[in-house]
């Protein structure tokens, strides 16, 4: 028999998880995906459809680190910051179908250090 792979593992969780965790205006969903080098998030207004802040470890702003845990924490910084200046103070977290360990975790860690309530 077949075994699935990671990336159809994932995206059936991250399918589970999207039924239950939803974005409003109020509160918009901060949704993280993970690649082997770099990490990507963004606060999305799921009622509109629309993304409010995006930060990535690919930006050519300076974000020295990748897509390893320092590099996971300098975007949840940079995505709390940009957040708060659209007036985003609380967020749903859609950690993507990953686990909540390592870059996902550091992440997230940093959003709430920079304001965001989650």
């Amino acid at each position: 028999m077949a075994h699935e792979s990671k990336a159809i593992i994932r995206k059936r969780v991250h399918k589970r998880i999207r039924r239950k965790v939803a974005g409003s205006t109020e509160r918009p969903r901060l949704a993280v995906f993970r690649s082997v080098k770099h990490i990507y998030a963004q606060v999305i207004d799921d009622a509109v459809g629309h993304t409010l802040a995006a930060a990535s470890s690919n930006e050519k702003n300076g974000i020295k680190s990748g897509g390893n845990v320092a590099g996971a924490k300098a975007v949840g910084k940079l995505l709390a910051e940009r957040a708060k200046e659209k007036g985003v103070k609380s967020v749903v977290f859609d950690r993507g179908g990953y686990q909540y360990h390592g870059r996902v975790k550091a992440l997230a860690d940093a959003a709430r250090e920079g304001g965001l309530e989650f």
